[in-house]
């Protein structure tokens, strides 16, 4: 007998759980169905755990560097199996808010088995037909395995593994540098690992503001990181309990490979064939209003194949619960979506690039750069590499935005928060900022718009030179 809900989420990372937690509090049924555990993807292998890795890697960076503040000490003792039980202490702490206890406290039912559609409006899971007013797919995406020759037999870690590791690989080959890659990268060398890198372009991070991504570059072979760039991993064998990686025609021998070359949308288990759902390798394809080709099925975060960001699921989710409980009128909003990556020095991002600016306005773009070496805090800290750059209309309409240094995801929201209620550049200019703080390069970024107006103003030039020169002559 198929039981009735208001809406049923397939899938508990961090669109699915915003949505049933919303909707059980505005009163609707609910049920959410999860194969593992809720949480997903954020809480047990992503932002959590890598951010909080990332946070015990530099607190040993620290350390073995102390000397430059004048504070001298013995390298660091990284007990790795103390710093992953770091990491597995914070996802318990966090957990708890995740929890099905939690859920089904506001009146969700939480469902735990892997079902699949029944037909077009109806979910099967252990045995049970759901049938619903509305569906809301949000089961993410897993990693992608790149087609490498022998990588199966060799094997590999991902991220889904990589965290709950109890020994230190002594040498580790991480594949892709991307935003993972170079995270984990970098966490993993500066705990004691020796880490090669292995970008297929030219660059690292290629989404992100060429100039920007140097800078973090820049950094990751001054910690000791070997990056191969430019060329794709052809091949593994294992010889003698080492994995032979080669990389083109250099071969680099390693203990552990790490995989960070991509993601997929997990759609294949769901029979979205049966519930009239359109899809393929690259996710499910939705409309504005998050509606998947099945108008009563809805579909947010890695699963639609677009921004993969927790943060861009929780927003998805919101907009889904205002469609699939009531009427579908909220449209996703994608002209202000930030980002960042969490390496030392960090790298935030909103809005076009320079190079994506001008193919849209052409020359009438202004590029308001400012160094953290001119911000005195960022002196104070010894955390002088890096900029913000800021992409403006020649008017001051603010099209974009990148910062690369000290706190990066932090400082950029203030922006963000001018770009989303379309206040101008010089809204940056006209707060007080607090001295001596990082926030300084926001401001002093947007001021140079100001000055770069005044430098070709000739007329209010001319002006002001007669003007005080007339106030001059009249005192004396």
């Amino acid at each position: 007998m198929a039981v009735e809900y208001d809406v049923v989420i397939i899938g508990g990372g961090s669109g699915g759980l915003v949505v049933a937690s919303a909707a059980a509090q505005l009163n609707a049924k609910v049920a959410l169905v999860e194969k593992a555990r809720l949480g997903g993807d954020c809480l047990w292998f992503g932002c959590v755990p890598s951010k909080s890795l990332l946070h015990a890697s530099r607190v040993a960076h620290e350390v073995k560097n102390s000397s430059r503040f004048g504070i001298y000490t013995t390298p660091p003792d990284i007990q790795f199996s103390e710093a992953t039980g770091y990491v597995q202490q914070v996802i318990s702490t966090i957990q708890p808010h995740d929890s099905p206890e939690r859920f089904e406290s506001l009146g969700v039912e939480v469902i735990f088995g892997e079902g699949q559609f029944k037909d077009e409006k109806t979910f099967t899971v252990n045995g049970k037909d759901l049938t619903a007013r509305a569906f809301v797919i949000s089961t993410g995406s897993s990693p992608k395995v790149p087609p490498i020759e022998g990588i199966e037999q060799a094997g590999f870690l991902t991220n889904e593994q990589v965290f709950s590791l109890k020994e230190r690989p002594e040498s580790l080959a991480v594949i892709g540098a991307g935003p993972i890659g170079c995270e984990l990268g970098q966490a993993f060398h500066r705990l004691g690992s020796t880490v090669t890198m292995v970008s297929s372009r030219d660059h690292i991070l290629p989404k992100e503001d060429p100039e920007a991504a140097l800078v973090v570059e820049r950094q990751l072979e001054a910690d000791g990181i070997n990056l191969i760039r430019g060329k794709r991993a052809q091949k593994v064998e294992v010889v003698d309990g080492k994995k032979h990686l080669w990389v083109g025609d250099e071969k680099v021998e390693v203990d552990e490979i790490l995989l960070s070359s991509g993601r997929t949308p997990n759609v294949n288990s769901l029979n979205l064939t049966a519930a009239g759902v359109d899809y393929s390798e690259k996710g499910i394809p939705v409309n504005q209003k998050l509606q998947t080709s099945n108008k009563r099925i809805y579909a947010c975060g890695d699963v639609i194949g677009g921004y993969q960001f927790t943060h861009v699921a929780g927003y998805e989710a919101g907009v889904v619960v205002q469609n699939a409980l009531f009427f579908p009128t909220a449209k996703a909003d994608y002209s202000v979506v930030p980002w960042a990556t969490f390496t030392e020095p960090e790298l935030a991002r909103v809005g076009f690039t320079e190079e994506q600016a001008k193919e849209r306005y052409g020359d009438d773009v202004e590029v308001l750069k400012q160094e953290f070496a001119d911000v005195d805090r960022a002196q104070a800290e010894g955390a002088s590499e890096g900029f913000a750059k800021i992409i403006t209309t020649g008017k001051g309409k603010i099209l974009g935005a990148h910062i690369v240094g000290p706190s990066a995801g932090e400082l950029i929201h203030e922006i963000i928060l001018a770009m989303k209620n379309n206040l101008p550049v010089s809204a940056l200019t006209g707060m007080i900022h607090i001295y001596p703080t990082l926030s300084e390069v926001n401001s002093k970024a947007a001021l140079q718009l100001k000055k770069r107006k005044y430098a070709k103003n000739q007329r209010l030039q001319n002006f002001l030179r007669k003007f005080f020169n007339f106030l001059r002559s009249t005192k004396g």
